[in-house]
């Protein structure tokens, strides 16, 4: 630390006599300090944080001078009198990115600052075309293994990264298929202001990665059988992913299709045991090799489980990942925000997620084979339900500690809390906690009132969701939460707007509300959907929520929930807009035309509406039969009965 002090000393004092010498020139130690003020004043919390960061970090005078230069434009005022532009010198940004350009950043802020903060060092090359900015690629590639690559893990990290600083295009652990891929869903996590960049021009940077990754998936997507890489494997499913996010066509099934048959062909599902053994496989490959089958089997059992379809990875022909095949002193650090590092635990989650994979699995399955009788659902229900009690039981302690828990272990308790809701929204077979007219005449199979306990554990795994929601963005915020903690908070707030009890100014309500308008706004399949649920909350409080009430509930518990019912084109607008993009897409559904727009969708119509947004049709498979995705229908609340 003294080294470290005494060093930056120094480099003040030579920067000092250097700046002494052109005496046409105010003294850049007082510049510099001028320009501290200026922006810890005037700048954006977020430029604040990153000052903050480096001055923690013992960053250089130069490099803090260097940031100071790519900061300071931005909050140029007349009031300044020239010395934002003298401190300026190099940082002029072009804003013209209809050109098709990415957006200048200062270069000399990403060497000396991005380099040191970045997790993972590794180069641009010979990996993309888009950039040349290792500084870029690496603070991209820190994003994208900070958060979003926990929650499925079907890469082996360490390998893939040594592999890519390697350089060899040909390697079959990584290929630029797959790291443009990466960077084309890192650039999802990235906050523009960290790099000097405008949302406009991230969004063309993502663009172009995708554009670029499409290009190798256009030679791979038909290979099969022992031409297939891994790394082609590995890089559709995170277009699978890319393309549940923003909703492109229904790829986002057809891509994960696509990474199933690969896993097919190479040999790691679906079939016989594979000996490794007797095989000649280096360790990174076959260490690689486990860790692709058993993302794969994660990412396959999440989707279909989200939306009730049978899973198509029914067996992973490999050996599970060994709890302790992890470091168990690693730490997870938020990059790039500030936080504390959290111990890391990949292979004990890993190995959690895929004992929870392996209930949702047989769930799914359970759902789409013929069932004689409804004894033997209910049965059969209740023994899922034990399992998934029994799973959460056996969690070690130390994965309670809320303190210590990283991103990944909080949406693995909402994976948990979301099959609680799945089958009690389903508890047989369609039956209703209230009686709705012409339901028995239709379903008089099933007559009766279900179990008020099915709906009472729904509401609850509602609210631990909504608690753990505000663990989240507490912890690390929400921002940059994985795109599965949309899902669930839409599923949470259906089963609440499903309740009889229902409350506008529920705190779990509005909580869940406040994060939903500030991550709607980052997602194409978000902004589709808030429409659709703001008129759903319209309509179950039989009319617009008063302001009063809303702003009441905003003034007591500090939740941002006023934007949410603020567009009074809600009703007649976006909701309607998104119904037809729908419709358009499906034309087996009921047209839009044919519903009521003050009729409340229910979770059937929340969850059909959310499949087709983001991953489209699932093809070759039995769809279920309407009325098993029905929860609670009432006249009473707005909701459809039949």
């Amino acid at each position: 630390m003294q080294d470290r002090d005494q060093g930056t000393a120094s480099d003040l004092q030579d920067h000092g006599k250097a700046t002494r010498k052109n005496t046409g020139e105010p003294n850049d130690s007082d510049n510099l300090i001028e320009d501290l003020f200026k922006v810890i004043r005037s700048a954006s919390e977020t430029q604040t944080r990153t000052l903050l960061r480096m001055i923690r970090r013992h960053a250089s005078v130069q490099e803090v001078r260097a940031f100071l230069d790519s900061v300071v434009p931005k909050n140029a005022t007349t009031e300044t009198n020239g010395t934002w532009l003298r401190t300026a010198r190099g940082a002029q940004r072009r804003t013209d990115t209809d050109a098709g350009q990415l957006e200048h950043r200062s270069k000399v802020m990403d060497i000396n600052y991005m380099c040191n903060m970045a997790c993972f060092k590794v180069p641009a090359k010979p990996w993309t075309t888009v950039t040349d900015d290792d500084n870029l690629v690496s603070h991209l590639v820190s994003l994208y293994f900070t958060w979003d690559y926990p929650f499925y893990a079907f890469v082996d990290r360490d390998i893939l990264l040594k592999h890519m600083i390697k350089g060899n295009v040909n390697s079959d652990l990584c290929s630029p298929f797959l790291v443009n891929a990466i960077l084309a869903n890192a650039c999802i996590y990235v906050d523009g202001s960290e790099i000097n960049m405008t949302s406009q021009g991230v969004n063309t940077m993502s663009t172009k990665f995708l554009a670029e990754a499409e290009r190798h998936l256009g030679a791979h997507q038909f290979d099969r059988g022992p031409v297939v890489r891994l790394a082609s494997l590995q890089a559709a499913l995170l277009l699978y992913e890319r393309y549940s996010m923003s909703g492109e066509d229904g790829n986002g099934y057809a891509l994960l299709n696509l990474a199933v048959e690969m896993g097919e062909a190479l040999g790691i599902i679906n079939g016989p045991k594979l000996n490794f053994s007797k095989t000649h496989m280096t360790q990174d490959m076959r260490s690689s090799i486990k860790r692709t089958a058993w993302g794969l089997f994660q990412v396959d059992t999440i989707v279909h489980a989200n939306f009730l379809r049978p899973c198509r990875v029914n067996e992973v022909s490999i050996d599970r990942i060994a709890r302790d095949d992890s470091d168990k002193d690693e730490q997870w650090v938020p990059y790039p925000i500030d936080g504390k590092a959290r111990p890391f635990y990949m292979s004990e989650y890993f190995d959690e997620a895929c004992r929870l994979s392996y209930i949702a699995r047989d769930i799914c399955h359970t759902f789409h084979e013929n069932v004689e009788s409804r004894v033997d659902l209910v049965e059969r229900k209740e023994h899922f339900y034990k399992c998934l009690r029994q799973w959460e039981s056996e969690m070690p302690r130390k994965f309670s500690d809320t303190k210590t828990l990283a991103p990944h272990f909080v949406l693995l308790k909402m994976r948990y809390h979301a099959l609680i809701i799945v089958l009690s929204f389903e508890h047989f077979q369609g039956a209703i906690p209230c009686d709705a007219p012409g339901w028995q005449e239709s379903h008089g199979k099933y007559r009766g009132v279900v179990d008020s306990r099915a709906l009472e554990m729904a509401l609850s795994s509602a609210r631990d969701i909504s608690a753990l929601v505000r663990l989240h963005r507490r912890e690390f915020g929400i921002r940059r939460s994985h795109q599965y903690v949309m899902y669930v908070i839409m599923l949470a707030l259906f089963t609440m707007l499903e309740q009889e009890s229902f409350d506008v100014l529920d705190r779990d309500f509005l909580s869940l509300t406040s994060a939903f308008s500030v991550i709607y706004h980052h997602s194409p399949v978000g902004r589709k959907l808030f429409p659709v649920f703001r008129q759903s909350v319209t309509v179950r409080t039989g009319g617009r929520p008063t302001f009063d009430a809303v702003e009441l509930a905003h003034q007591a518990q500090g939740l941002s929930v006023l934007s949410a019912f603020s567009d009074t084109s809600a009703k007649e607008g976006g909701y309607r807009q998104a119904q037809r993009e729908l419709y358009a897409r499906d034309p087996d559904l009921p047209g839009p035309d044919d519903q009521s727009p003050d009729q409340l969708p229910p979770m059937e119509g929340m969850l059909r509406m959310y499949e087709q947004l983001s991953v489209g049709t699932e093809v070759d498979m039995h769809t279920p039969p309407p009325e098993t995705f029905r929860f609670s229908p009432s006249d009473k609340s707005g909701f459809s009965s039949t």
